[in-house]
């Protein structure tokens, strides 16, 4: 017997269709002897509704009320899930994230899990019931209810798997796994059968949205066994995200292309050149909760520099606001900014033993006539700040560059 947690996102469960459809999934494995503990997130369209609506109320809804608010997503689903579950003769529990206590910090909309009261769960399962948890909420010490940002419920998932030393931690979604690229925009797109945590977190923080960064780090952290699988499949092995490379992988310089739109980009001009500058500019947006990328500083030219930055595009107004004041504070020349580009990635361990990639990657892009603005590296990635209108475009030449729609040998 098999302790499994499995996670379903809001295609997976966006009608009572589907949620039935879910439920005979989770009974099937529950009938076959295994503890099932199932994280769902909100129905699809669900989060947008709400956000829309309380932006009628309030343009920027205080963070508070907003997470009392979206919390009431997936308190819906879960319930309706154990309604599917019981009319089938399965006994099942729901929990919200605080009814469990999944207890984060007080960062309203992007909380953190810091631990799991996993002790009712425990009995519920030897009572062999399916547990139901409420992914993308939780609760801060205060009892204030928290949410993770979207996407959380991957979160929830890997971190009950990880409190529960589950066997294996199943994301279900809308996609049979992972690719190696979006083949939305790219037909040729190959699933891959295997990938390891280190790929895998680079394509999560680099745009891939298969997965949330945040549960690719708790199932690297915890040694979580994490698997991708479709939800509208009934067959299938989907993608597994293991621990070590695969013998394989030294044939495959380059696993995947990734890719983000969510980037603005913010310069200042003319900054002085001395020592703790860098600080000045950057501390008060980390202290604002900002998350920022790639940066650059050119190399100083008669006490002047120019400092680059790229930031979430929904952090671009908010850090421009930061920066006003600074930029008069440290005498800088000028801030010039822009929401209208995007960043390309290529990924793969097998970087660390194959010459040549990032040439390769900069004659492509080059030979089409697209400009790189940014450059960022580290031992397994290559990404590149690219004008947005010349995202697609780059992401297919660059995934035939390298051969990626060709069978895994």
């Amino acid at each position: 017997m098999s302790l499994i947690v499995q996670k379903y996102g809001g295609t997976s469960v966006g009608s009572p269709e589907r949620i039935k459809h879910v439920a005979r999934r989770v009974a099937r494995w529950q009938r076959q002897g295994h503890q099932v503990v199932v994280v769902v997130s909100a129905m699809s369209g669900e989060t947008n509704r709400l956000v829309a609506l309380a932006k009628e109320i309030q343009s920027q809804p205080d963070p508070r009320e907003f997470d009392v608010m979206l919390a009431t997503g997936e308190q819906v689903t879960i319930a309706l899930l154990a309604m599917a579950l019981m009319d089938m003769g399965v006994s099942a529990r729901s929990y919200t994230g605080g009814q469990v206590r999944i207890l984060t910090d007080s960062a309203y909309t992007k909380a953190r899990i810091m631990r799991i009261d996993e002790d009712r769960i425990r009995a519920d399962l030897a009572r062999n019931q399916v547990v139901i948890v409420a992914g993308f909420q939780g609760v801060d010490e205060a009892g204030n209810i928290t949410t993770l940002g979207r996407g959380g419920s991957d979160t929830t998932g890997v971190a009950l798997a990880a409190a529960l030393k589950a066997d294996e931690c199943q994301i279900y979604t809308d996609v049979d796994g992972v690719y190696t690229t979006d083949p939305r925009i790219v037909p040729e797109a190959r699933r891959l059968k295997s990938i390891t945590f280190e790929e895998m977190l680079e394509m999560a923080s680099l745009g891939s949205k298969v997965l949330q960064i945040r549960s690719v780090e708790f199932a690297g952290k915890y040694n979580v066994r994490l698997r991708v699988l479709s939800s509208f499949e009934e067959e299938g092995e989907g993608t597994l995200i293991t621990f070590e490379e695969d013998e394989k992988m030294e044939h495959a310089s380059i696993s995947g292309i990734a890719f983000n739109r969510d980037e603005a980009k913010i310069t200042i001009l003319g900054v002085p050149d001395r020592p703790g500058i860098a600080y000045q500019i950057l501390g008060p947006i980390g202290d604002a909760n900002i998350d920022v990328d790639m940066i650059v500083q050119n190399v100083g030219h008669d006490g002047l520099t120019d400092v680059s930055f790229t930031v979430h595009r929904n952090d671009y107004q908010k850090a421009l606001k930061i920066l006003e004041p600074i930029q008069k504070h440290i005498k800088a020349r000028e801030i010039v900014s822009g929401d209208k580009i995007a960043k390309v990635s290529v990924v793969g361990v097998g970087m660390r033993s194959h010459a040549g990639i990032a040439s390769t990657m900069f004659r492509t892009l080059a030979e089409e006539g697209i400009n790189i603005q940014m450059i960022s590296t580290s031992e397994i990635k290559i990404s590149v700040v690219i004008d947005e209108k010349y995202l697609e475009l780059a992401v297919r030449v660059l995934h035939k560059a390298f051969g990626l729609e060709q069978p895994a040998r």
